[in-house]
C-alpha cells in the first residue's frame, strides 16, 4: 500500500492530491497562475491531514519558471524532510492520459499568447513538449482547457530529475553587473 503526495504547478491551477495505490482519496486545487506561492503549502496541509505520505511525484511541466520552480522546490524539500522519495512526471503526459483518442495534440497555455503542446501517436508522447504560437500547432484534434490528472501523474513512470523550461529566462545577469 503505496500513499503518493501529488502536486502540479505547470498550470495556472495549483493541483494537489492524496493518491493511495492508484485511487485518488483526497485532492484539492486552487485557480490562478500567480497563486502557487500562497495556495501550495495551504492545500498540501489539508492534504496530508491523517495520511502518512510514502512519496511525493510533482509535474515537472513544461510551465513558467514561477510557477513550476514553487511546485518543485516545495516537493523537494517536503520528500527531503521526510525522508521519502521524489520523482518527476511530464505534466503534459497527465494531461493526455484523459484523452481517449489514438492522435491528439494536448496544449496548455503559456502565456504571451502560445501554448506549450506536445503530439500523441497511438496515445504516447511523439517527441519533446515545444512552445509555439497556437496558429503554429496542427495535425491532429487539439485538446485545451484540461489540466493534470493527478492519479495519471503517480502511476506515469517517464522519470523527470529537471524541470522543463522551454523558453529562456526573462531576467539575466549581465557580465558588467554583479
Amino acid at each position: 500500500m503505496t500513499i503518493s503526495l501529488a502536486i502540479d504547478t505547470s498550470t495556472s491551477r495549483t493541483s494537489v492530491g492524496i493518491i493511495e495505490d492508484g485511487s485518488l482519496i483526497w485532492s484539492g486545487y486552487q485557480d490562478g497562475a500567480t497563486a502557487h506561492g500562497p495556495a501550495l503549502p495551504a492545500l498540501v496541509q489539508e492534504a496530508i491531514a491523517g495520511h502518512s505520505v510514502d512519496e511525493v511525484v510533482v509535474g515537472m511541466g513544461p510551465g513558467p519558471f514561477t510557477g513550476l520552480r514553487i511546485g518543485i522546490a516545495f516537493a523537494r524539500s517536503f520528500a527531503l524532510a521526510l525522508g521519502i522519495p521524489v520523482r518527476g512526471v511530464c505534466s503534459l503526459d497527465a494531461i493526455a492520459a484523459q484523452v481517449d483518442e489514438k492522435d491528439f495534440i494536448v496544449t496548455v497555455d503559456a502565456r504571451r499568447k502560445e501554448v506549450y503542446w506536445a503530439r500523441y501517436i497511438e496515445g504516447r508522447r511523439s517527441g519533446e513538449p515545444a512552445v509555439n504560437f497556437p496558429s503554429d500547432v496542427k495535425g491532429a484534434s487539439i485538446h485545451t482547457g484540461l489540466f493534470p490528472d493527478l492519479v495519471a501523474l503517480v502511476q506515469l513512470n517517464n522519470k523527470i530529475s529537471e524541470p522543463i523550461y522551454l523558453r529562456h529566462p526573462d531576467a539575466v545577469a549581465t557580465a558588467d553587473r554583479v
